[in-house]
């Protein structure tokens, strides 16, 4: 039998298990005495043209993608600005960790953290969106599990990260198969810890990263282990920087500077699956020639829009439903956006990745 499910007080103390207790504490009153320089937000002086000489940045590149698709696009050189350092961290809590202690400049990640960081009172701001049309999670099933569809995660055990694109995922699936939080146990744990609760028995169901699903079935496929599909997306994959980044003007001009060949290297990616297979996929995360493809085969194509309304939208969407949860307080997610960089990534790549 399931545990009882988490009431709304129990919700909010996921920041307590999952980013430990100071920085959950910082979360809970941030909420209704948040600080100065939040209140302020991300400066908007107009972006400097050039980024000043000797002005460095550091770098999130999870499973170093950024480095392999910069060095085989032909972009290292290029870059105007140093990378001082690329960071191997994507989770969106580990993300946030790394911007409070200053060791962390601009990350790529879901719309979530965004929201997860309001919520915290620490001060942060999208650069940058790519918008993705398809689902980037599939929920799979511990080994021997009967369940075959959404309806039957009623009663069950789901691993549910807060603060990562898991969690939202998860959140909408829920609604559309018309099911109320309180109708399963939401296990608390971080995508990190989600793989091997699914080999324990500890949940029944964990959203995984369609770049984990096919090993995950080669190895637990035969014991019962299968896969839910769903229409559900998470629409955002984003880049996004501390305020006190994006407040100084050097830094600013570097992130500006960079926000082009994040997407231009979107696009490489997606232009060349063949050749990212086997020099990514294959050598450096140890898959298979077949595995690789079959996660490319899912790929979402890249699209940078012109205007970010349509992001707005959504991540206004996902803060209510987590507000609706009793996960977070609601809020307007329009300052999250620093708008002065909204058109910089569709500037940067044809028309037909634009929309």
């Amino acid at each position: 039998m399931p545990s009882p499910p988490l009431s709304g007080l129990d919700r909010r103390l996921f920041l307590t298990s999952l980013l430990g207790a100071g920085a959950a504490a910082a979360g809970l009153s941030g909420c209704a005495d948040r600080s100065a320089a939040a209140d302020a937000g991300a400066a908007t002086a107009p972006l400097a043209e050039q980024v000043p000489a000797g002005t460095s940045l550091k770098i999130s590149s999870y499973q170093n993608v950024q480095q392999v698709q910069f060095k085989l696009a032909g972009f290292s050189g290029e870059l105007p600005f140093k990378v001082a350092d690329w960071l191997n961290v994507g989770a969106g809590p580990d993300v946030i960790n790394a911007f409070r202690a200053g060791s962390l400049d601009v990350a790529n990640n879901a719309g979530i953290p965004p929201i997860q960081a309001y919520y915290q009172g620490y001060d942060a701001k999208i650069v940058a969106i790519n918008i993705t049309r398809k689902p980037i999670c599939l929920f799979a099933t511990r080994p021997g599990s009967d369940i075959r569809d959404v309806a039957g995660f009623q009663g069950k055990r789901l691993a549910f990260s807060q603060g990562q694109a898991q969690g939202v995922v998860l959140l909408r699936a829920l609604k559309e198969a018309g099911l109320k939080y309180d109708d399963a146990e939401l296990v608390p744990l971080t995508s990190n810890q989600f793989l091997t609760a699914l080999q324990s028995g500890q949940v029944d169901i964990a959203p995984l990263g369609t770049a984990q699903v096919p090993s995950y079935l080669e190895q637990y496929g035969a014991k019962g282990a299968r896969v839910i599909k769903t229409d559900v997306v998470d629409l955002l994959n984003l880049l996004w920087a501390p305020a006190t980044v994006l407040a100084d003007r050097a830094k600013a001009a570097a992130v500006a500077a960079y926000v082009p060949y994040w997407a231009k290297g979107a696009v490489w990616q997606y232009e060349h699956p063949d050749q990212w297979n086997r020099e990514f996929y294959v050598k450096t995360q140890n898959l298979s020639l077949a595995q690789a493809e079959s996660i490319t085969e899912l790929a979402n194509k890249p699209l940078f829009p012109p205007s970010w309304d349509e992001a707005v939208r959504w991540e206004q969407e996902t803060a209510d439903l987590l507000a609706e949860g009793g996960f977070v307080d609601g809020f307007d997610v329009e300052r999250l956006f620093d708008r002065r960089f909204e058109a910089l990534a569709a500037k940067a790549v044809p028309a037909g990745y634009r929309r």
